[in-house]
């Protein structure tokens, strides 16, 4: 990793401990410290946990995790007992006074949050949030699946949003100019005279409410001929089903609506985005070369039926 970006996460982690107060003894007023008020979290959120599994979950040293109970039994917050299924194993679970201690420790950190995000716009908590679910998913070593996925109608904003992705992705990957760009926005200004909710739809992939994909169904020449366009997975979304499940949406839609055959447009270059088409049960009819956006390419037709 370049040693800028070591000291830009760094320089982050600095600023975000001081401005929540983690670097305080106790957290926003309560009687617990930062790992106190952890373990309180995961214990008042289950029935019960295997201490090793808590410790295991949290990534706390075993010596350390026990004098925090140690301390909690004492206090009569947690009782410890032998697990009724492996003798040698013991679980931990609050008291209702735990309980009731981390009902009044969680408030005082909603306040202490709400507080410092009083400040803010609804647009300006809208990017903080995005900004923070980017951060998770960048790091989360679970990038396999696609939960919290949510596909939904275009927005106020998005179909902007849509031009504006499309000319910046292609330009960074292709090189392709403003003839491209153009290109996309009279497709979604034509979807947009066109008005027929019956009959064409777009959807917009967000994550963590953070915009990483879109996708069009629109009327074909033919009237029982749908045409699959603006397939876009933002780079950080991709390799996760993302653009699959966007997929999958248009052909449900096309079928619903009455099409019986769907087709598209793109070019060799989309080598991730065919892959998925051929998966979804396309078929390559013909290619043959192009010059359009500065550049020649080798442009695909693909189809199937519905």
């Amino acid at each position: 990793m370049p040693r800028a970006v070591v000291t830009q996460i760094r320089e982050f982690n600095r600023f975000y401990t001081r401005i929540i107060g983690l670097l305080r003894p106790k957290l926003a007023g309560s009687a617990f410290g930062l790992t106190e008020a952890r373990v309180l979290f995961e214990l008042a959120h289950s029935d019960q946990q295997a201490v090793t599994d808590l410790r295991r979950d949290l990534d706390l040293d075993a010596g350390y995790l026990s004098r925090i109970l140690s301390r909690f039994i004492a206090d009569g917050l947690v009782q410890r007992e032998p697990s009724a299924t492996d003798g040698r194993r013991h679980v931990v679970r609050l008291t209702p006074a735990g309980h009731a201690a981390f009902v009044e420790a969680d408030s005082l950190q909603a306040e202490a949050i709400d507080r410092l995000v009083a400040r803010l716009d609804e647009d300006q908590r809208c990017q903080l949030g995005s900004a923070m679910g980017r951060i998770r998913r960048v790091l989360d070593d679970d990038r396999d699946g696609v939960g919290g996925l949510v596909l939904r109608p275009p927005a106020p904003g998005d179909l902007g949003w849509v031009v504006a992705r499309h000319g910046a992705r292609y330009a960074a990957e292709h090189g392709w100019g403003a003839g491209f760009e153009g290109l996309v926005a009279r497709v979604v200004a034509d979807f947009v005279d066109r008005g027929d909710n019956a009959r064409e739809g777009a959807w917009i992939a967000e994550l963590g409410g953070d915009r990483v994909g879109s996708i069009f169904c629109t009327a074909a020449d033919d009237a029982n001929t749908a045409q699959l366009r603006l397939l876009l997975v933002e780079p950080q979304a991709r390799g996760a089903g993302v653009g699959t499940r966007l997929v999958d949406q248009c052909l449900d839609f096309a079928r619903r609506s009455g099409y019986t055959r769907i087709m598209l447009w793109t070019t060799d270059l989309q080598t991730q985005a065919c892959r998925i088409y051929q998966r979804a049960g396309f078929s390559l009819d013909r290619s043959e070369p192009e010059t359009k956006f500065g550049h020649d390419i080798v442009g695909e037709y693909w189809s199937r039926d519905l």
